[in-house]
């Protein structure tokens, strides 16, 4: 379930705001009634992985071969060109 609220609320709420977030709820941020954010609990991290073995691993098991050239094709070219 999900909390609506606006900015001003927000601001006067804070606390509790954290605390409903804290407790698991989602909080939609509303301006003029307009949803423009979603304050959400913190997920879990993922395990951590270094950067040089996965940089390595995704230019070994690239998915699609072709796709290299295809990006060397559209590479420097404007939205326009294309």
């Amino acid at each position: 379930m999900a909390i609506a609220l606006g900015v001003r609320d927000l601001r006067n709420r804070t606390s509790q705001v954290i605390d409903a977030v804290r407790a698991g709820e989602r909080v939609v941020l509303t301006v003029h009634g307009e949803p423009i954010a979603d304050i959400v609990p913190h997920a879990e991290r993922s395990r951590w992985v270094r950067g040089d073995p996965q940089r390595r691993a995704l230019t070994e098991r690239a998915a699609d071969p072709a796709l290299r050239e295809v990006l060397d094709v559209l590479a420097g070219q404007t939205l326009d060109e294309l």
